[in-house]
């Protein structure tokens, strides 16, 4: 049997920000990773650069049950403080747009920092490691693991959701939750791709790698960005963006030209070159394979001159609504994040921990606090990690 003053289950964003703060303040720490290597998620992000933070990042950014919650542990513990200590590290990063900031080089040197102040603090990390059995006593927890006994004062759950099985996600800080009486939401992939099956499947296929700019609207959200067509459906941040507010059965709206009042710009065209078809006003703000398509199968390719008013303005409100019914999306597979999650009103703002069982604490993705695409999730992943940390 081994004792220690936490073991944090799970070495990804979370659990690894959560092991080194807490063993900087001189608590000894045990990290229990199920799979085969920590941090995948962190060196698959935002194509094998990391998004690592979003430096506009507010309780806005993110969706939840309980929207007041993540307000406290993002206060303090900023994108600011994150980038002060990748700066310290030498990582070289650079911001892409919106905010969004990303390594000059690859993931890995963010996995490398975080796994560097580990050892530095001497946390102890257990890879391909299982928990088989977790039980609340008198001093903290007991654990039966693959590693043997392990009795702990603080037990964090950094677990994660449910998206991209492949890397090892799984139910288990559900479960755990569960055991020690909170309540669970109901979870559900969100940043994810949608599929689409009726009508429009044939366009998506022969436009699949064509990217417009475009803004998506579905339960009282928008989000302007670029929309991907796929062979399965519909892909891209905007797309993937607004998928975490969208429910089977939803009217998703898509504006295909964002920048123009769409009637304004076809009557425009209309009396400045009047002999022109319509695909080629189309491929104006469309690639020219793109217009045709969209003037072959939504509309009717006639010279300008010959669209009369009404038909005009029924172009302008296909192309700047846009109405998409998904069949579905493709589902944990391939998405990002895992909606919904540990139910926040059971838990500290301020500490992490359960307000059910003393000494338990959840942090990241596990919990229902979901962040926008663009490096808000690893923001709360590193907030809430330094939150438990502090006192764990």
């Amino acid at each position: 049997m081994r004792s220690t003053d936490v073991v944090i289950i799970g070495a990804g964003a979370a659990g690894l920000m959560c092991a080194l703060t807490a063993a900087a303040r001189g608590r000894r720490v045990v990290v229990i990773e199920s799979s085969n290597k920590p941090g995948k998620k962190i060196l698959m992000s935002g194509g094998g650069r990391c998004n690592f933070t979003n430096m506009w990042a507010e309780p806005a950014n993110y969706a939840s049950h309980n929207p007041n919650f993540c307000k406290s542990a993002l206060a303090r513990y900023t994108p600011w403080d994150f980038i002060g200590m990748v700066t310290e590290h030498g990582v070289g990063y650079h911001e892409k747009k919106l905010g969004q900031l990303f390594c000059d080089d690859r993931s890995k040197a963010i996995l490398e920092m975080l796994l560097g102040e580990c050892r530095k603090h001497g946390v102890e990390l257990h890879v391909k490691t299982g928990v088989h059995r977790i039980e609340r006593t008198d001093d903290g927890y007991d654990l039966r693991t693959d590693i043997g006994q392990v009795v702990t004062e603080s037990l964090v759950i950094a677990t994660g959701g449910l998206s991209i099985p492949t890397l090892g996600s799984t139910g288990f800080g559900y479960d755990v939750a569960r055991q020690f009486g909170h309540e669970v939401w109901e979870t559900r992939a969100g940043l994810v791709p949608f599929i689409i099956t009726d009508q429009l499947k044939p366009l998506c296929e022969e436009l699949s790698g064509t990217s417009v700019d475009s803004v998506a609207r579905c339960g009282g959200e928008s989000f302007r960005e670029n929309l991907l067509f796929t062979h399965r459906g519909l892909s891209g941040p905007s797309i993937l963006q607004i998928s975490s507010f969208w429910n089977l059965g939803d009217v998703v709206e898509i504006d295909l030209l964002p920048d123009r009042d769409a009637l304004e710009w076809l009557e425009d065209r209309r009396a400045t070159r009047p002999d022109a078809e319509l695909r080629t006003v189309l491929a104006e703000v469309f690639t020219k394979r793109m217009a045709g398509l969209l003037a072959d199968r939504w509309f009717t390719n006639r010279p300008m001159k010959q669209h009369a008013p009404p038909e005009l303005r029924a172009i302008a409100d296909r192309l700047s609504a846009w109405r998409v019914v998904p069949a579905g999306t493709e589902g944990y597979r391939t998405a990002e994040v895992t909606l919904g999650g540990v139910d926040t009103r059971e838990v500290s703002s301020k500490t992490m921990e359960s307000l059910r069982s003393p000494g338990l604490y959840f942090v990241g993705e596990v919990l229902d606090v979901t962040g926008h695409l663009g490096g808000f999730n690893f923001q709360w992943a590193w907030a809430s990690g330094h939150a438990a940390a502090q006192v764990v």
